[in-house]
């Protein structure tokens, strides 16, 4: 789209601003439920400017637009906001100056801040006290035609086969976090958390099996607030009948019923306990008048840190969800290397289609779980590159492709990046090929004392690189959700001070990089569950065990910079991933697979 719709969008806005006397206006890239990916209804900040990250928010004033997102997304955030007059904001910089600061140095004390308070959280609000802030929820409605509407999908309700615990179980033990809090009740609207507590999904957001909902929880009932036209019966015979959740106590009552719905729980409900870093302000507004704030107790959400530690169910499904997606990945690998060993003409977009439908034939397959990253060359050096359909590279027999790409299954969630070589390298791809994967390595084979946050350990991973004065700007590790969405906390691996510790039970993914502008784009991408090493004289250890099941290409390493450790770490692992696929690949293709896996020799 032109650069000049965008102008238009802002000097809207602005108009907007003016007739209602507005000093600024923020416009934020998530939802009411503070999702990361939001639905296109929520997709505000490109409608507004362009920019398609999922990290990103806008702030207007009368002489100003700029942007803020971080590292991720900079070369991204540059093209797509040119000629719009929005402004880059940098974050994650040592320089960075957040959206508060900003203001607080550009706007007047007391100044008039904008705000659509279904899509900004209440701790987010709370960072704005220098102003005067005003709540216009779906503020772009006025100006968005033909907005999409809140999405509405098919809902699925999981069994405990393949979910390893009852809701009934579940809901019993929040009950019981509920009363510890001395409250009657708990609201909660993270979609992620309501979907793991009710062992339900949808697809109400793209590759995020999640249904739009809120749920209240207290010591007498269960009240989801959903779109009602959702719950169809799902066509499989895996899953429950959706009827199980009212015969387990679950009242169903419609999303848009949520207001009222509070107003008749609090005739029963005095106290009710909150998350400030998920609810969103118009409805914690909403709640101080319902049942007076002293009554609102605010406080971190326990759903995220137990759905974050696995049970052994959830464990096992992910064991072989990595197994089966493994094999898609090596008939891919096999695939693309064939076509250039053919000359067939293949671009980005083929490649990416290729891999989505071999993943589509696994048994318990649900979709990707996101946006496939398929980058040849200098593309691979935005780490979140979006791949066009129409005019994407040409991929050539030389150089370095870069995929990273996922699937939802019935029995858990996939998430790998695999820089594959399509023919000779030059010797700073293969540099930064090695450094890469030997900080994979470092990070595979941490051991640390139990209860060492992720922060703590992220230099393993950065370490090779450092030394050779090199670096990357994202994260090093993120949670990952079982059959749920494929970033989750409330444990990380990256620079920044998280002080959740890593414990047994937790997948997280291990996944440094390297970006050069114009030049190539680097990341070695396995997943990791936490796992206990046992107890000594000094304290009890965790370690890692690696999930991922697909070979690494050891032909475009430069021997000479890996030591015998990481030679034998990386030996071992393609000689695993060889015995495990070989049995469900044929023949020519396992013969294949056993050239790629030979040991790497000095």
């Amino acid at each position: 789209m032109a650069a000049q719709t965008y102008i238009e969008r802002i000097a809207a806005l602005r108009r907007l601003m003016d007739a209602n006397g507005w000093d600024a206006v923020i416009v934020t890239g998530t939802d009411p439920h503070s999702s990361e990916y939001p639905a296109p209804r929520w997709k505000q900040v490109e409608w507004l400017s362009g920019f398609t990250g999922e990290a990103g928010d806008i702030v207007v004033t009368a002489n100003h637009a700029g942007l803020w997102t971080d590292t991720r997304y900079f070369i991204q955030a540059d093209r797509q906001l040119a000629g719009t007059g929005v402004e880059l904001h940098k974050l994650r910089v040592p320089d960075e100056v957040r959206i508060p600061r900003w203001l607080e140095s550009n706007l007047p004390s007391g100044a008039t801040v904008a705000v659509d308070g279904l899509c900004q959280s209440v701790e987010a609000v709370g960072e704005l006290s220098s102003f005067s802030i005003v709540d216009f929820p779906d503020m772009l409605s006025q100006l968005w035609t033909g907005r999409p509407d809140i999405p509405c999908t098919p809902v699925e309700t999981l069994s405990e086969e393949f979910a390893g615990e009852s809701r009934s179980s579940k809901i019993a033990w929040l009950r019981a976090f509920i009363g510890k809090e001395g409250c009657d009740g708990m609201l909660l609207s993270s979609l992620d958390e309501i979907a793991w507590l009710l062992n339900v999904r949808g697809n109400d957001i793209d590759y995020n099996p999640l249904v739009i909902s809120y749920l209240l929880v207290t010591g007498t009932s269960v009240e989801w607030f959903v779109r009602k036209d959702s719950l169809s019966e799902p066509d499989t015979d895996t899953l429950d009948s959706f009827e199980d959740l009212e015969r387990e106590g679950v009242e169903i009552k419609e999303y848009s019923g949520l207001y009222s719905g509070l107003i008749e729980a609090q005739l029963h409900c005095g106290r009710l306990f909150v998350d400030p870093s998920t609810l969103n302000y118009n409805v914690s507004s909403r709640l101080a008048d319902i049942f007076g704030e002293e009554n609102l107790i605010y406080g971190t959400s326990p759903v995220g840190l137990r759905k974050a530690v696995k049970n052994p169910v959830e464990i096992a499904g992910f064991r072989e969800a990595y197994i089966e997606d493994g094999a898609a990945m090596e008939k891919f690998i096999y695939w693309l290397e064939r076509r250039m060993e053919s000359g067939e003409e293949t671009d980005e977009w083929q490649a990416s289609v290729k891999l989505c439908s071999l993943r589509a034939e696994i048994p318990g397959y649900k979709g990707d779980s996101f946006e496939n990253i398929s980058a040849y060359g200098e593309n691979a050096a935005l780490p979140h590159y979006v791949t066009p359909r129409e005019g994407s590279a040409k991929l050539r027999p030389q150089g370095l492709y870069l995929v990273d790409s996922g699937g939802q299954y019935l029995f858990g969630t996939t998430d790998i990046t695999r820089t594959i070589p399509l023919g000779p390298c030059t010797r700073l791809e293969t540099e930064d090929y090695t450094l890469v994967l030997k900080g994979m390595i470092g990070l595979a084979t941490a051991v640390f004392p139990y209860g060492t946050p992720g922060c703590r350990i992220d230099s393993q991973a950065r370490m090779p690189l450092w030394k050779a004065m090199r670096n990357y700007g994202h994260g090093t590790g993120h949670g990952t959700g079982f059959y749920l969405g494929v970033h989750e906390g409330p444990q990380d691996i990256r620079q920044n001070l998280n002080a959740q510790p890593l414990l047994p039970g937790m997948v997280t993914s291990d996944e440094p990089g390297i970006y050069r502008e114009g030049l190539h784009g680097i990341r070695h991408e396995n997943v990791i569950l936490c796992v206990d090493l046992g107890e000594n004289a000094f304290g009890r250890w965790c370690g890692f065990e690696t999930l991922s099941c697909c070979h690494i290409d050891t032909s475009a390493i430069r021997v000479e910079m890996m030591t015998d450790e990481e030679i034998s770490w990386l030996d071992a692992y393609n000689a695993r991933v060889y015995e495990t696929l070989a049995p469900l690949l044929d023949e020519e293709l396992a013969l294949w697979l056993r050239r790629k896996t030979l040991p790497l020799r000095r």
